[in-house]
Protein backbone atom coordinates (compact mmCIF):
# COMPACT_ATOMS: atom_id res chain seq x y z
CA UNK A 1 0.00 0.00 0.00
CA UNK A 2 1.42 3.37 -0.93
CA UNK A 3 0.19 6.09 1.39
CA UNK A 4 1.60 9.55 2.04
CA UNK A 5 3.21 10.68 5.29
CA UNK A 6 0.97 10.82 8.36
CA UNK A 7 -1.04 14.01 8.46
CA UNK A 8 -1.78 13.82 4.76
CA UNK A 9 -4.57 11.25 5.14
CA UNK A 10 -8.26 12.05 5.60
CA UNK A 11 -10.04 9.45 7.72
CA UNK A 12 -13.64 8.56 8.57
CA UNK A 13 -13.68 5.83 11.22
CA UNK A 14 -16.56 4.45 13.26
CA UNK A 15 -17.13 1.42 15.48
CA UNK A 16 -20.02 -0.69 16.61
CA UNK A 17 -20.05 -3.45 19.21
CA UNK A 18 -22.54 -6.27 18.91
CA UNK A 19 -23.31 -9.62 20.55
CA UNK A 20 -21.99 -11.99 17.85
CA UNK A 21 -18.84 -13.99 17.28
CA UNK A 22 -15.91 -12.53 15.35
CA UNK A 23 -16.47 -15.24 12.71
CA UNK A 24 -20.11 -14.19 12.19
CA UNK A 25 -19.16 -10.53 11.92
CA UNK A 26 -16.36 -11.30 9.48
CA UNK A 27 -18.59 -13.57 7.35
CA UNK A 28 -21.00 -10.67 6.85
CA UNK A 29 -18.22 -8.14 6.16
CA UNK A 30 -16.64 -10.40 3.51
CA UNK A 31 -20.02 -10.88 1.82
CA UNK A 32 -20.12 -7.18 0.94
CA UNK A 33 -20.62 -6.06 -2.65
CA UNK A 34 -21.82 -8.07 -5.64
CA UNK A 35 -25.31 -9.52 -5.23
CA UNK A 36 -25.29 -8.81 -1.48
CA UNK A 37 -24.81 -5.10 -1.99
CA UNK A 38 -23.42 -2.73 0.61
CA UNK A 39 -25.99 -3.21 3.39
CA UNK A 40 -27.32 0.36 3.02
CA UNK A 41 -27.96 2.93 0.34
CA UNK A 42 -27.26 0.57 -2.58
CA UNK A 43 -28.78 3.12 -4.96
CA UNK A 44 -26.03 5.61 -4.01
CA UNK A 45 -23.34 2.94 -4.56
CA UNK A 46 -24.86 2.26 -8.00
CA UNK A 47 -24.90 5.98 -8.80
CA UNK A 48 -21.21 6.24 -7.81
CA UNK A 49 -20.46 3.32 -10.12
CA UNK A 50 -22.32 4.97 -13.00
CA UNK A 51 -20.47 8.24 -12.47
CA UNK A 52 -17.20 6.31 -12.49
CA UNK A 53 -18.03 4.70 -15.84
CA UNK A 54 -18.94 8.09 -17.30
CA UNK A 55 -15.43 9.39 -16.55
CA UNK A 56 -13.73 6.25 -17.92
CA UNK A 57 -13.47 4.18 -14.73
CA UNK A 58 -14.30 0.54 -14.01
CA UNK A 59 -17.72 1.33 -12.59
CA UNK A 60 -19.62 -0.93 -10.26
CA UNK A 61 -18.58 -4.40 -11.38
CA UNK A 62 -21.15 -6.96 -10.38
CA UNK A 63 -19.74 -10.44 -10.18
CA UNK A 64 -22.93 -12.14 -9.03
CA UNK A 65 -22.97 -14.51 -6.08
CA UNK A 66 -19.57 -15.24 -4.57
CA UNK A 67 -18.76 -18.93 -4.93
CA UNK A 68 -15.58 -18.94 -2.84
CA UNK A 69 -14.27 -16.95 0.10
CA UNK A 70 -12.56 -13.67 -0.73
CA UNK A 71 -8.81 -13.64 -1.19
CA UNK A 72 -6.22 -10.92 -1.70
CA UNK A 73 -6.47 -9.57 -5.26
CA UNK A 74 -10.20 -10.29 -5.72
CA UNK A 75 -12.48 -7.60 -7.13
CA UNK A 76 -15.39 -6.37 -5.02
CA UNK A 77 -17.31 -4.05 -7.32
CA UNK A 78 -15.01 -1.03 -7.81
CA UNK A 79 -12.69 -2.11 -5.01
CA UNK A 80 -9.89 -4.70 -4.84
CA UNK A 81 -9.04 -6.82 -1.79
CA UNK A 82 -5.67 -5.53 -0.59
CA UNK A 83 -5.46 -7.28 2.76
CA UNK A 84 -7.42 -10.10 4.34
CA UNK A 85 -6.87 -11.70 7.74
CA UNK A 86 -9.62 -14.25 8.53
CA UNK A 87 -11.99 -13.16 11.31
CA UNK A 88 -9.88 -10.02 11.82
CA UNK A 89 -9.40 -7.62 8.87
CA UNK A 90 -10.56 -6.81 5.35
CA UNK A 91 -8.99 -3.87 3.53
CA UNK A 92 -10.26 -2.81 0.12
CA UNK A 93 -8.46 -0.38 -2.20
CA UNK A 94 -10.59 1.76 -4.51
CA UNK A 95 -10.19 1.27 -8.24
CA UNK A 96 -12.67 3.99 -9.17
CA UNK A 97 -11.41 7.26 -10.61
CA UNK A 98 -10.68 9.63 -7.74
CA UNK A 99 -8.51 12.70 -7.11
CA UNK A 100 -6.40 10.57 -4.76
CA UNK A 101 -6.29 7.04 -3.38
CA UNK A 102 -8.92 5.48 -1.12
CA UNK A 103 -9.24 2.46 1.14
CA UNK A 104 -12.15 0.95 3.03
CA UNK A 105 -11.16 -1.24 5.94
CA UNK A 106 -13.06 -3.41 8.38
CA UNK A 107 -11.36 -4.60 11.57
CA UNK A 108 -12.97 -7.16 13.85
CA UNK A 109 -11.90 -7.45 17.47
CA UNK A 110 -13.09 -9.34 20.50
CA UNK A 111 -15.61 -12.11 20.12
CA UNK A 112 -18.88 -13.32 21.53
CA UNK A 113 -20.45 -12.00 23.62
CA UNK A 114 -19.02 -8.67 22.41
CA UNK A 115 -17.41 -8.22 19.00
CA UNK A 116 -16.41 -4.78 17.76
CA UNK A 117 -16.36 -3.85 14.09
CA UNK A 118 -14.27 -0.81 13.15
CA UNK A 119 -15.03 0.56 9.69
CA UNK A 120 -12.50 3.05 8.37
CA UNK A 121 -12.53 5.00 5.10
CA UNK A 122 -9.11 6.50 4.38
CA UNK A 123 -8.35 8.95 1.59
CA UNK A 124 -4.96 10.20 0.42
CA UNK A 125 -5.94 13.30 -1.57
CA UNK A 126 -3.99 14.59 -4.53
CA UNK A 127 -3.80 18.33 -4.13
CA UNK A 128 -6.58 20.81 -3.56
CA UNK A 129 -8.98 18.93 -5.84
CA UNK A 130 -8.58 15.81 -3.71
CA UNK A 131 -9.30 17.68 -0.49
CA UNK A 132 -12.29 19.43 -2.08
CA UNK A 133 -13.63 16.04 -3.25
CA UNK A 134 -13.37 14.55 0.27
CA UNK A 135 -15.21 17.43 1.91
CA UNK A 136 -17.84 17.54 -0.85
CA UNK A 137 -18.73 13.86 -0.41
CA UNK A 138 -18.31 13.80 3.38
CA UNK A 139 -22.05 14.34 4.07
CA UNK A 140 -22.79 11.30 1.88
CA UNK A 141 -20.11 9.31 3.70
CA UNK A 142 -21.81 10.09 6.98
CA UNK A 143 -25.10 8.74 5.63
CA UNK A 144 -23.75 5.77 3.66
CA UNK A 145 -21.02 4.56 6.02
CA UNK A 146 -23.17 4.84 9.15
CA UNK A 147 -25.95 2.97 7.36
CA UNK A 148 -23.55 0.34 6.06
CA UNK A 149 -22.10 -0.38 9.50
CA UNK A 150 -25.58 -0.71 11.02
CA UNK A 151 -26.65 -2.93 8.10
CA UNK A 152 -23.64 -5.18 8.70
CA UNK A 153 -24.62 -5.42 12.36
CA UNK A 154 -28.22 -6.37 11.47
CA UNK A 155 -27.02 -9.05 9.05
CA UNK A 156 -24.50 -10.45 11.56
CA UNK A 157 -27.27 -10.88 14.15
CA UNK A 158 -29.35 -13.04 11.82
CA UNK A 159 -28.94 -16.81 12.05
CA UNK A 160 -26.47 -18.07 9.43
CA UNK A 161 -27.70 -20.48 6.79
CA UNK A 162 -25.07 -21.82 4.43
CA UNK A 163 -25.94 -21.88 0.75
CA UNK A 164 -26.41 -25.34 -0.87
Amino acid sequence: MTVPRPGKLLVDSRTLTLPVSAADAFRVVTSIGGDTGWYAWNSLWKLRGLLDVLVGGVGLRRSGPRKAPLKVGDEVDFWRVEQLEPDRRLRLKAEMILPGEAWLEFEISGGAPATTIRQTATFAPKGTLGRAYWYAVFPLHELVFRGMLHGIARAARKPYRSQP
